[in-house]
């Protein structure tokens, strides 16, 4: 694996680009639409066997809004990704190999991930995107390159039904642009399966969506009857009522609500 210094780079090569300093607190949100263009606040896990290449990516992540969790192993990869919008993944970890913990990501959802590794040959470029990866980017690189990507990831897998829109039901609120939902004014944490269930089933108030459109809208081909069930229950304990995903025996589930 190549030195942390090669890493650090990223941080010269900002500065060095013509990257403006970061600013105050209140100027943050105005910092991250001058890089990408537009507001992108993301969960983002990385994956990082090297403790210094790790707190530098993760302090430049959150410079510009993002939260971040940081795993410095594959199976700690594993437990962690169901809470992450996007996995920054480095290929060589000390207990598994980074292709194998891909696999196991993409295996069970579609959460977007892009490689980030020392390895540059074409060859491991082909393994890592065949393993899985939405993209796929060598050390050393640009930060501002990498926040682009980032972008760009989430763009193509982001619903279009997502697009700048607000639904209202009572207290509840979803707004899928922002991708963020409030309930009586209140801000409510959802995970992003979570926020495409509850979205899914609020555009559609009036109809029972079967459980085969869930799974094919939200998880695509990798899922389970309990994956479904225990979204369905995390998110009704969130909301803070049942009623708010009415279950169709035999069927699947409808909007309700609180």
């Amino acid at each position: 694996m190549r030195q942390s210094s090669n890493f650090l780079e990223l941080d010269e090569r900002c500065a060095c680009e013509g990257e403006r300093p970061v600013p105050a607190e209140g100027d943050r949100s105005e910092n991250r639409r001058s890089l990408t263009g537009q507001l992108t606040r993301q969960r983002v896990l990385v994956v990082e066997n090297n403790r210094a290449e790790a707190e530098t990516l993760a302090r430049g992540l959150r410079r510009h809004g993002h939260e971040v969790a940081s795993v410095d192993s594959g199976m700690a990869a594993l437990q962690a990704y169901d809470e992450a919008d996007i996995v920054l993944l480095d290929l060589e970890l000390p207990d598994l190999d980074g292709l194998e913990v891909c696999r196991g990501i993409r295996s069970a959802c579609d959460t977007p991930i892009i490689a980030v590794t020392a390895r540059g040959a074409e060859l491991d470029r082909v393994l890592g995107l065949q393993a899985g990866a939405d993209d796929y980017l060598v050390k050393p690189y640009g930060f501002r390159e990498l926040l682009a990507r980032m972008d760009a990831v989430m763009r193509r897998i982001r619903p279009r039904a997502q697009v700048a829109r607000t639904i209202c039901h009572g207290p509840l609120e979803i707004d899928a642009s922002a991708r963020q939902v409030r309930l009586g004014g209140r801000p409510v944490d959802l995970t992003r399966k979570e926020f495409d269930l509850l979205h899914l089933l609020a555009s559609h108030p009036t109809t029972v969506i079967p459980r085969k459109r869930l799974i094919r809208e939200i998880w695509g081909d990798s899922w389970s009857r309990r994956t479904v069930d225990t979204h369905v229950g995390t998110l009704r304990n969130k909301l803070g009522a049942s009623s708010w995903v009415v279950t169709v025996r035999g069927v699947g589930f409808r909007f309700g609500h609180g």
